[in-house]
């Protein structure tokens, strides 16, 4: 039986760096060791950072990850095909188009923190992590 791979999207990588609720199940799966990480998600994690906190701590939470996970790199068509097909049939991002083709072409489990996913829930395979709760409205009050 071949082992069950796991791929994280930005939000769960994320969630790990900045021990958000969810860090404990991506600390777990990459323990396991069949994690996969899109090119995709280091680009978001580092401009996000980068923008954030600044360039050396950007540099050290790319590493880190790269170190982590195992990092694809390429883009295949059948990768863009899907993608393109998802983002043109569903309202989310580019990039979160991008990560659930590589997830859907490699057999994984997304794992992630973003609701955005949940009009591909029949099409690729899903874990959602504890979303962010929504800051308390003044209303609330």
């Amino acid at each position: 039986m071949s082992e069950r791979l796991y791929l994280l999207d930005t939000s769960a990588a994320l969630a790990l760096i900045e021990n958000e609720p969810g860090a404990e199940r991506v600390e777990a799966l990459l323990r396991e060791g069949h994690v996969l990480l899109p090119w995709t998600v280091l680009l978001e994690v580092l401009y996000i950072t980068r923008r954030e906190v600044g360039q050396a701590l950007a540099d050290q939470r790319y590493a880190m990850l790269k170190r982590a996970a195992t990092v694809i790199w390429e883009m295949d068509e059948g990768t863009l095909l899907t993608a393109a097909r998802l983002k043109a049939d569903n309202p989310v991002s580019l990039a979160d188009a991008l990560v659930a083709a590589y997830a859907i072409r490699q057999g994984a489990t997304l794992v992630h923190k973003d609701p955005e996913y949940g009009p591909l829930a029949s099409e690729v395979d899903l874990e959602a992590l504890p979303y962010k709760s929504p800051p308390p409205s003044a209303d609330a009050a």
